[in-house]
Order: C-alpha cells, then structure tokens, then sequence
C-alpha cells in the first residue's frame, strides 16, 4: 500500500482531533510544557502504557518515549514533558493505528507527529511528511504470524523501528511443551537477522516483554516438560495461546510460593517456575531482571538504537519494601552498565 502526501494530510488533521481535539488550547499550567521535545538521547528507552496513573511512578531518568494506550490524559502529557520525556497518543483508522505525539503551539496546534502502522498483509511502502515516522515490527523477518513484508522497504522509509521480542511461541512447530515467551537466542536471532537485510542496527529498538505465560499442563513430566494442550494457529500445530499473559506484578508475588521457586533455564536464559491448582500443574515462563539484563545488552553488541517494553504498568508500584526493590531492578534491568 502506498500512502500519497494527500492522504497522509489527511489522517494528519483526523489525528489532531481524535487525540487533542480543536482549539483546546495547552493543558499545562506552564505553557512551556506544550512546546516540542529537543532533548536528544543517547539511546530510546520507549515504554507502552495502557492508561491509569502508574505513569507517576515511572523511573523518568530513563523513559524517553510514553506510548500512551489508555484515555488521553493531559496530566501525563504535562508531566513527561516537564522531564523532557515525549508522549504519544493512539488514534485506531483505516486498517492499522496512527499514534500522534501532541503538544501545543498556540491554540490547539500541534507541529509534530509519530506514526506506528500495522498492516494486515503485504508489502508496504510508507511515504510520511512527517517530523518522525516509526513502525512495529514482529520479532524476525522470517514470515512470523504472516508478516511477511518488504521490511528493508520499510526501514529506509522510517526514522526507527520497534522490535516486539515476545510472544514467540506464538507458533510451535517443534513439540507442544511450554516455553519461554522471549528466548535469549531467538531474540539475538531476530535482530541478527533484520541487519543481515540491511537494516541500520541504529534503527532498531529492542522491545522486551513485562509479563510471561502461565501454562496449564495436560502432563507434566519435570521443569521444562510441560505438555500443553494443542491449539494451532497459522498452521503451526501448537500456540501459546494454551497459556495466558501474565504481568510481572503478578509473577513477583507468587513465585516465592511455588512449588519450585524461581528456577533458571540456562538454555533459554530466562526464569520459570511450577504451581498446582486443582491438581493441574502450571508452569510459567516469565522475564526478570535477570533474564532483562542479558537481552538488553544485546543494544550495546549490535549497537541498536535503544530499548522498551509492553508494557509500564506490568510492574508493581506500591510502597512495600521488597516490590520497590522488585521494581527497581525491572528498570535498572533496561539500562546495562
């Protein structure tokens, strides 16, 4: 599909009034506030946010770029870019979503935008007249859940592009055991792959998963052999969509519970545990700090533009001792010494 300026102006002044709305004026007390973000970092760190207040309580020496999922909030936007920190605001048309970033210029205007498309299918040339253009990006080139775009295409039409490294069980074609949402190797694979196309590794952000896969097992024979019941999708004999998403918060607080205790899989390098209910084994596969930590430093091996999640408010943000330290490590995680 190939967009012509015409419909780009188009979708430019639709998105200025399905997220800001017409002559509202700046929402901030400091008119400041809603003038454009120049601060240029020395890498992303872009965070997705589905909507609520847990954004007060994000690590803002680190977030660059907020995702902003849920309602509009004016609050937020006034308070990131108080910390020099960007908001974007999702607006769904036409067959994928335009995320917009507002700020004020006079009254009700906006002199920036971001766009994040998601096609259906097909190869897709993207022509913006635009100040930044981005777009999501499965966790490999090859084909993954259909993807199967002109992605060098796409790149050198954007300014960079988000990597979801998660839900990579999304197809199993290998046995229908469990396993982990977001694997050291497969992830290191994908982004190999993507620059082995062309791509400038500077246009690559690397997108880590906040929450895993609570797994019920049809059998269970030992840690790592959880028999999952066979639900395919897109030919692929078994899926994840056998478990449900489950955010670290979640994870944090019954790990400790389990019947195993966090256990470490070497080979995946991430953390599993195993639970019983109603005399059914669960084996969940998750991301920690840890498991964080090793795959953020893949931006400093590649030399990728930076790092974010799915999403913010997976995390715990209450005032208990051990989940603030819980919590600080999943954000300390993103930024390797």
């Amino acid at each position: 599909m190939r967009w012509s300026l015409e419909l780009v102006q188009a979708l430019v002044v639709l998105v200025l009034w399905v997220c800001c709305g017409s002559g509202t004026g700046c929402p901030c007390s400091d008119r400041a506030l809603c003038k454009p973000v120049t601060v240029e970092h020395e890498f992303e760190v872009f965070v997705f946010d589905v909507g609520g207040k847990d954004w007060k309580y994000y690590d803002w020496s680190k977030v660059t770029t907020i995702a902003a999922f849920g309602p509009y909030d004016p609050e937020l936007l006034c308070y990131a870019h108080a910390n020099q920190v960007r908001v974007v605001l999702r607006a769904g048309m036409l067959e994928g979503t335009i995320y917009a970033e507002c700020h004020w210029v006079g009254e009700g205007q906006m002199n920036h935008l971001i766009i994040i498309w998601k096609p259906p299918t097909g190869s897709v040339t993207v022509q913006m007249a635009t100040n930044w253009v981005t777009f999501n990006m499965p966790w490999s080139p090859d084909c993954i859940d259909g993807r199967c775009y002109d992605f060098l295409r796409i790149a050198n039409s954007c300014d960079f592009l988000f990597v979801m490294s998660y839900d990579m069980q999304s197809q199993m074609w290998d046995n229908c055991f469990a396993k982990a949402n977001a694997p050291y190797y497969q992830t290191l694979s994908g982004y190999s792959a993507y620059i082995n196309l062309g791509i400038d590794s500077r246009k690559l952000v690397l997108g880590v998963p906040w929450y895993g896969y609570d797994y019920p097992c049809t059998q269970f024979f030992e840690t790592g052999r959880c028999v999952l019941e066979k639900i395919p999708f897109r030919g692929a004999p078994c899926s994840n969509a056998a478990g449900r998403q489950v955010p670290y918060k979640e994870i944090g607080q019954h790990v400790h519970k389990s019947i195993t205790g966090r256990y470490w899989d070497d080979e995946q390098k991430v953390p599993s545990y195993i639970y019983m209910v109603n005399n059914t084994f669960h084996e969940v596969w998750y991301d920690d700090p840890q498991s964080i930590s090793i795959k953020s430093a893949i931006m400093k091996k590649l030399r990728l533009r930076g790092i974010g999640m799915w999403n913010g408010n997976m995390l715990n943000y209450s005032d208990d001792h051990f989940i603030v330290k819980q919590t600080e490590d999943m954000w300390n995680a993103l930024c390797p010494l």
